[in-house]
């Protein structure tokens, strides 16, 4: 297993990770654009036997961080690769300075807000209405981030 940041090359493969997982998935145009022209953004792609299962965009403002995107390969889920993905991110952000980190989570994901509460995140506030797909309101998420890592 191994965690890098996400090559120009492989934001193909990305997309098509992203169509299998998301109900409103982004586009090639929105990771391109992630990846090459937001400063704050951070992309890391989870690598098993050099295949890309798993993704993190991670945006670093500062000191505060947001999880816009996370996802792991249907076939992969269960194994433990989410956990290791977001102990990264937390450490990378960590690292970074950060001391605070958010995200969104739908509501009917039961699996992602059990992880995220296992690893230290509070339910703050509903985002009524917040997916486009269906209008599933979300959870805001955040961590009190402590010291380095």
């Amino acid at each position: 297993m191994l965690i890098e940041a996400l090559q120009s090359e492989e934001i193909e493969t990305l997309v098509q990770l992203e169509h299998t997982l998301m109900t409103s998935p982004w586009s090639k145009e929105d990771f391109e654009y992630e990846l090459l022209e937001n400063p704050f953004a951070h992309i890391f792609v989870l690598k098993k036997e050099m295949e890309i299962i798993g993704y993190v965009d991670l945006w670093v403002m500062y000191e505060q961080a947001q999880i816009a995107s996370i996802g792991i390969k249907k076939e992969e889920q269960s194994h433990g690769y989410g956990q290791k993905l977001l102990e990264f991110a937390l450490s990378y952000a960590r690292d970074a300075g950060v001391n605070m980190m958010s995200l969104e989570v739908r509501k009917s994901n039961q699996k992602a807000i059990a992880l995220y509460q296992k690893n230290g995140f509070d339910i703050q506030s509903i985002r009524r209405d917040y997916y486009q797909d269906n209008h599933e309101d979300a959870y805001l998420m955040t961590k009190e981030m402590e010291g380095k890592a």
